[in-house]
């Protein structure tokens, strides 16, 4: 009783760390409409940035600044900002094509950057021995667990309220009037690139902050671990948890990383030995047939909003915003 109790605060640890990068989605897609497909790129920034600043020194290795926890999770949302910042100004002035092509470059590079820079990353082997937060007061690894998902309750909790009031105030019923319909908004003299830049930077930011805390729980990251299926992931999170629904983002990743971790024993005890391998595939079809499965009975998600409305009342008051 003890194991699986153990097992199911690990499990929502980890669920509620990709729910801020479900958040940072929905921010940049469902409120704006910008087709982010590297969101595990901004992932990775957010979690080397934070080993290389709060780590200690290893030999040949660029970072361990032994910063503390605060300080690094900031660096990693200011880098995070940055890598997006430096994508965006030149992408979001052109077609959404442009943009889906260069964060998927984005994400490659900085997957081969963390595989191949080993002064700076540490190459294929990583970083480890990354420290957690308040760890020496706690003396056993569950009661450190309660105490990080306690810590993870309350960054959600405040990511969430903050989305909210940011969504629900004129800025975000700008975003919402951008995503539907961009020359109505233009033509109230709202500058489009302004705001799909602002909403993507955040949300870049929040998946960095994903990143920092994931590399702090599970105090080592290396590059096997920031693949492209993470960005797949997140995507389904959104879906199935409902685009365009900040509290549908948090659902979802807690209901598609139960299917993904439970797909993966399912999958181990079904398929024979030689076939086991193949777990990994399985569970992405897995999850591919849920998509097709919500996108045909429920294609807003879970709890998606009705965007028809919301764009209408987004429209009515962009004007007083």
């Amino acid at each position: 009783m003890t194991g699986l109790f153990s097992y199911l605060v690990f499990f929502l640890i980890l669920a509620l760390i990709y729910a801020i990068m479900a958040l940072g989605l929905n921010l940049q897609w469902g409120y704006t409409g910008l087709f982010n497909i590297g969101v595990v790129g901004f992932f990775a920034v957010g979690a080397y940035t934070f080993a290389i600043l709060a780590a200690s020194p290893m030999a040949g290795q660029f970072g361990g600044f032994n910063w503390p926890f605060i300080l690094a999770i900031a660096g990693a949302l200011v880098m995070s900002g940055i890598i997006a910042l430096l994508v965006g100004i030149p992408t979001l002035r052109l077609r959404e094509d442009y943009l889906a092509i260069a964060t998927i470059g984005i994400a490659a590079s900085i997957q081969l950057i963390a595989n191949n820079y080993g002064w700076l990353t540490g190459g294929p082997q990583g970083i480890y021995n990354i420290p957690q937060p308040l760890s020496n007061y706690f003396s056993s690894n569950l009661g450190y667990n309660l105490f990080f998902l306690a810590m993870m309750v309350v960054i959600v909790g405040v990511v969430y309220y903050g989305l909210e009031r940011m969504v629900n105030a004129p800025w975000g019923r700008v975003l919402m009037a951008i995503r539907e319909d961009e020359t109505a908004a233009s033509s109230v003299g709202k500058n489009g690139f302004s705001y799909r830049l602002q909403s993507f930077v955040i949300g870049a930011m929040l998946m960095g902050l994903s990143g920092a805390l994931y590399a702090s729980f599970i105090k080592y990251i290396s590059p096997t671990l920031f693949m492209p299926v993470l960005t797949f992931q997140v995507w389904a999170m959104l879906i199935v948890g409902g685009s365009g629904s900040n509290l549908g983002a948090i659902v979802g990743s807690v209901l598609v990383w139960a299917l993904w971790t439970g797909s993966g024993t399912l999958v181990q005890s079904i398929l024979p030995p030689g076939l086991q391998v193949k777990g990994g595939a399985v569970q992405i079809i897995l999850i591919g047939l849920v998509l097709m499965l919500v996108l045909l009975f429920r294609p807003r998600g879970i709890m998606g909003e009705r965007k028809a409305i919301a764009a209408e009342r987004a429209r009515s008051k962009i004007s007083t915003g």
